[in-house]
C-alpha cells in the first residue's frame, strides 16, 4: 500500500473533526498541532509518528492532479489534503487510508489511491496521541542516518511537494545528502530532478532485476555504509571500479517526442515598483500565444498565475532567497523553476524553463530570436542558453536514459556585452556571426549554435564560444 493518501474534495475540509472521528478515544487526543498549525502528527506511545496530515491547499489550476497523480479531480477550485503513513507500519497505513476515505466522503471527493480507502471503520486509538516538538518538523524523511535523508515515494510522480521541499532544506542545512526511493514506473518533476544535486543526494529506483539502480546516471546501487552507493562490478580493479549500469535504464526506444528548454538570468534594480515574473510570462506568451496557467511555491502549483502576488510572496521572505514552480495548461505541457535572488545589485531571477512537443508537433525554433530580443531589451536579461532535448512531451523524468539537450542558441544581455573589451562579443571564432538584439549602440548579442539533438557536437561549438567570451 502507498505511503501517501490524498483527498482531494469540493469543499474546504476539517481535518481535526475528521480524526477525532476517526479514533475510538474521541477527540480529546487531538490537543495540538505541529509547524504553525501546518501539519497534524499521530504517535505511538514511545512518540514514533505514524501518520502525518497537512493543512488543506486549494487548488485552482487545471490538470495538476492529472499530471502528478493521474486522477480525475472534483471541478476547479478543490481541495487537495496529503496523509503520510510511516513506512511499513501496518496501522499507520490503514489510519492514513481511512482519514482520506472519511474526508473524501464528508468534503465531497474521493482519496487517492482508490484502493488506499476502503475502509471506514473507527480506527483504534489505543497508544496513539499527537505529536511533541520536534517530531513533526520533517513527516516526510523515513531514514536517517549521518550522511543522508531517505524519503520513500510510493506515487506516480515524485513531485515537490511542501513536505519534499522542507526534506530538502532540512537536509541541505544539515550537510546531509537526500535520497529518494521509489518504486519502478515511478517519474520525477524537472522541478525535482533540477533540486536534488550530486553525491550523495540520488534517485533510487527499486528494480527487479538489479534491486536498485540509479534513475538519473543508471548505476546499480546497494544499500551500504548508511546510504544508497554505487556498485562495482565483478571484474573491477582498485584502480578502476567501472560501477554496471541496469539494462532496465537502458531499455529506450525513439518516440519522435521533444523538449524545448530554455534556462535565463535577468537582474532588476531593488525598487518597490518592481515586478517579477515578466520576463518569464513574456517567453511563455511568445512561445505559446498565452500565459502561464499558474504558479506556487511547492507542487502541485495551486495559485493562477499572478506576477503580482509572485512578487508578494518574494518581498516577504527577502532577504532569504525565494524558490516558485510555474505551470501551463494541459494543452501545452510547460514548467518552469524561478529562483529569485537578492544581490548586492538588486534582485536577480533565474529561471529553468521547459516545453514538450510530439512527434507531430513543430518546435518553434523560429521564435527563439525575438524572444531573445523581448528579454534583452524590456527586462534586462543577463544570458540565455537554449537547448532541443529528445525527451517525453509531458515532461516527466523518466528512470530510463534520456540524451543530453543540445544547445541551440546562447543571448548574451547588452550589459554583459557592454563589459568585454573591443569586438569580442561581435568576432566569435563560429561559422555563423552573431545577431545583434536591439539599439545599435547598446546590443544584445544572440549567437546561433547547431541545435541538431541527434548530434552532440553542439556543445564543442558552445564549449568554443564560451571559452572565446571568457578571453581564454
Amino acid at each position: 500500500m502507498t505511503k501517501d493518501v490524498i483527498a482531494l474534495t469540493e469543499r474546504m475540509p476539517e481535518p481535526l473533526h475528521v480524526l477525532a472521528g476517526l479514533l475510538s478515544g474521541g477527540p480529546d487526543k487531538m490537543v495540538g498541532t505541529e509547524g504553525d498549525g501546518a501539519v497534524v502528527q499521530l504517535c505511538d506511545e514511545q512518540g514514533r509518528p505514524l501518520v502525518s496530515i497537512e493543512a488543506p491547499l486549494l487548488v485552482q489550476v487545471a490538470g495538476e492532479a492529472e499530471r502528478l497523480l493521474g486522477a480525475t479531480p472534483p471541478p476547479l477550485p478543490f481541495w487537495w489534503t496529503e496523509a503520510r503513513a510511516t513506512t511499513g507500519v501496518a496501522e499507520a497505513e490503514r489510519l492514513a487510508g481511512t482519514f482520506a476515505a472519511r474526508l473524501a466522503l464528508l468534503a465531497g471527493g474521493a482519496a487517492w489511491p482508490p484502493q488506499a480507502a476502503r475502509n471506514l471503520a473507527v480506527v483504534e486509538s489505543d497508544g496513539v496521541g499527537v505529536a511533541p516538538t520536534p517530531a513533526a518538523a520533517q513527516p516526510a524523511v523515513d531514514v536517517l542516518t549521518d550522511k543522508v535523508a531517505v524519503v520513500i515515494q510510493d506515487r506516480p510522480v515524485v513531485a515537490m511537494t511542501a513536505w519534499l521541499a522542507d526534506a530538502f532544506r532540512a537536509s541541505a542545512n544539515a550537510g546531509l545528502g537526500l535520497q529518494i526511493v521509489s518504486p519502478a514506473g515511478t517519474t520525477l518533476s524537472p522541478a525535482v530532478r533540477d533540486t536534488l544535486g550530486d553525491w550523495p543526494s540520488r534517485w533510487v529506483v527499486q528494480d527487479e532485476r538489479e534491486g536498485y539502480y540509479d534513475g538519473r546516471s543508471g548505476a546499480v546501487l546497494a544499500w551500504q555504509h548508511g546510504m544508497f552507493a554505487t556498485v562495482a562490478s565483478p571484474d573491477a580493479t582498485p584502480t578502476d571500479l567501472n560501477t554496471p549500469v541496469a539494462a532496465t535504464f537502458q531499455e529506450v526506444s525513439e518516440t519522435g517526442e521533444r523538449q524545448l528548454a530554455l534556462t535565463f538570468r535577468t537582474a532588476h534594480p531593488a525598487d518597490d515598483r518592481l515586478v517579477l515574473g515578466g520576463a518569464l510570462e513574456a517567453v511563455w506568451s511568445e512561445l505559446t500565444g498565452a500565459p502561464p496557467a499558474g504558479w506556487g511555491t511547492a507542487e502541485p502549483a495551486n495559485l493562477p498565475w499572478s506576477p503580482r502576488q509572485l512578487t508578494d510572496v518574494a518581498f516577504e521572505r527577502a532577504p532569504e532567497p525565494s524558490w516558485f514552480v510555474v505551470v501551463g495548461s494541459p494543452e501545452r505541457p510547460g514548467l518552469a523553476t524561478v529562483r529569485v535572488t537578492r544581490t548586492k545589485a538588486g534582485v536577480e531571477e533565474e529561471v529553468t524553463l521547459a516545453f514538450g512537443y510530439g512527434a507531430d508537433e513543430v518546435v518553434p525554433t523560429e521564435a527563439l530570436t525575438r524572444v531573445a530580443e523581448v528579454l534583452a531589451t524590456r527586462h534586462n536579461l543577463l544570458s540565455m542558453l537554449v537547448q532541443i532535448r529528445k525527451a517525453r512531451r509531458d515532461l516527466a523524468v523518466p528512470p530510463r536514459f534520456e540524451g543530453p539537450g543540445v544547445p541551440v542558441a546562447f543571448v548574451l544581455g547588452a550589459e554583459e556585452v557592454r563589459r568585454m573589451p573591443g569586438d569580442r562579443a561581435r568576432r566569435t571564432p563560429l561559422s555563423q556571426a552573431p545577431v545583434p538584439l536591439g539599439p545599435r549602440t547598446r546590443p544584445a548579442m544572440y549567437y546561433p549554435l547547431p541545435g541538431d539533438p541527434s548530434d552532440l557536437a553542439g556543445w564543442q561549438e558552445f564549449e568554443r564560444l564560451v571559452r572565446h567570451l571568457k578571453g581564454a
